[in-house]
């Protein structure tokens, strides 16, 4: 089972003091856990007849708490801290730092009601979660808040909360443990894709070369009469409308498509990114873009001209947005619209990106340099109107750290006349962005999803891996490295 497709589980810590009514804490257990049941999450828990409640108030409670996170850890995805009065800041911080999971934490606190704060009553969460944090930042655990201050564990902006915290735990667990295929070598006219493999390496992302001489082998073995590929043409000829092509180079194509899948299977990646121009066309006789298109759809992300941080943006759009990403180009302005530009590929856009049914054929630039019957295996079409999150980072080598921009912006339904992979997007203050790219030295490539996700993406790699972002617009003031 693929990551993407696992089920996310979260450790559950209630955190409590005794002299407050303990029904409270029974009423928000019972809550979280019909919550997470509700939303397919599951949760690991003490159970009420270990401790009173299955809550967390004393060292001993801590202890047995953190060994059974410690048993599960291979389970646990992420940590709830659920405050249903004051609670006991020590007793939380121990059983974090004793179990040491090293995943992420969200911190919630319940509300009071103003009409009862008696002794059987109050709750008092919203100052114990000052102190659960205070207590967690001296024991460096890193954490993160839910949108309000305090919140019903039945309300709406907590089910929102765990939602959001889910994609944020599923994106930080899912990048640590990433594997990531070269297939070939970056394109010598483009240095742009230049990355480090050893800075990708310090958050666990695991960057796998595979020589362009093993696709070619792996291609070449793949016979006609393998249902593997029976199947994959069949799925060729329903994928789009394809252009008038030889026999011959439809058949490399498929080829081509069944080698890489086994490839990714073999070595057990979880995105790609493919050397593509030129030397594919030129040396195996047909384009990449169509096998990495249909990959896209299978929730493989691939990116071209062997670019291995674009992979990875793909790849954390994924597990924050659980939809498709595409790659592309910033590729063209907007007549004169300050806000408004072209992005372009050649492109290997998944079919879930377009409006229209997809013409499947030539590379358009490479093939008036390249004998056009080399060059087939375009996607072509027009990027259906909709959300997006733009995400893109960079392996700052110099500065020893990785870096990255993201933002919100829509695909939009307007006219442009070119060939290939065509979207029209609208970004507010894009000269902004633009600038910012230019200056910190980024690429021209840029992964986008078809969803909101520019506040999981933000905190998950900022808060949990530490690299340095940009948000573009970004909604509140929050500590963000500034380029």
């Amino acid at each position: 089972m693929r990551f993407t497709e696992r089920k996310i589980t979260f450790g559950v810590i209630i955190g409590v003091r005794a002299f407050f009514n303990p029904a409270l804490a029974d009423g928000d257990r019972r809550g979280i856990l019909e919550l997470l049941k509700r939303l397919d999450y599951g949760a690991v828990i003490t159970e009420t007849s270990e401790t009173p409640s299955g809550s967390i108030e004393t060292l001993a409670d801590a202890k047995l708490c953190a060994e059974l996170f410690k048993r599960r850890r291979g389970e646990i995805d992420g940590v709830i801290v659920l405050l249903p009065n004051f609670g006991d800041e020590v007793a939380i911080a121990e059983t974090l730092k004793r179990a040491a999971l090293g995943v992420p934490v969200l911190i919630q606190a319940s509300n009071d009601d103003p009409n009862h704060v008696d002794l059987d009553s109050r709750r008092d969460s919203f100052c114990g979660k000052l102190s659960v944090c205070n207590n967690l930042y001296q024991y460096g655990i890193p954490y993160t808040l839910t949108e309000t201050h305090t919140c019903d564990v039945a309300g709406e902006n907590f089910e929102a909360d765990v939602i959001k915290f889910a994609s944020v735990c599923r994106t930080v667990k899912g990048l640590r443990e990433a594997r990531v295929g070269l297939f070939g070598t970056r394109p010598a006219a483009f240095q742009t894709v230049r990355f480090s493999e050893k800075l990708l390496q310090r958050t666990g992302i695991n960057v796998v070369p595979v020589d362009l001489s093993q696709v070619f082998a792996a291609s070449n073995r793949v016979s006609a009469a393998e249902a593997a590929y029976r199947d994959r043409l069949a799925e060729v000829r329903d994928y789009g409308n394809i252009e008038a092509v030889s026999d011959e180079v439809l058949s490399k194509s498929v080829k081509l498509s069944v080698a890489i899948d086994r490839l990714m299977e073999e070595n057990e990646l979880d995105a790609s990114a493919i050397q593509c121009w030129d030397s594919l066309e030129n040396n195996y006789g047909c384009a990449v873009c169509l096998t990495m298109s249909m990959m896209g759809e299978r929730m493989l992300p691939s990116a071209c001209e062997g670019d291995v941080a674009g992979a990875v943006s793909m790849y954390a759009l994924l597990l924050a947005s659980g939809s498709v990403p595409g790659f592309m180009d910033w590729n063209n302005n907007y007549g004169l619209e300050a806000n408004t530009c072209a992005n372009t590929h050649c492109s290997n856009y998944p079919k879930s990106f377009m409006s229209n049914a997809l013409e499947v054929g030539y590379l358009d630039v490479l093939s008036r340099t390249i004998k056009k019957e080399k060059c087939f295996g375009a996607v072509k079409g027009k990027v259906a109107p909709g959300d997006a999150t733009y995400f893109r980072i960079s392996t700052d080598d110099s500065r020893g750290f990785i870096k990255g921009y993201l933002g919100e912006a829509r695909f939009v339904d307007r006219p442009f006349d070119m060939a290939g992979g065509i979207a029209v997007v609208e970004i507010p203050n894009m000269r902004r962005l633009m600038k910012t790219i230019c200056r910190n030295g980024f690429e021209h490539h840029v992964a986008m999803a078809r969803s909101k996700a520019a506040a999981a993406v933000h905190e998950a790699v900022t808060r949990y891996l530490g690299w340095k972002i940009y948000w573009h617009e970004r909604p509140d003031s929050e500590d963000v490295f500034e380029f």
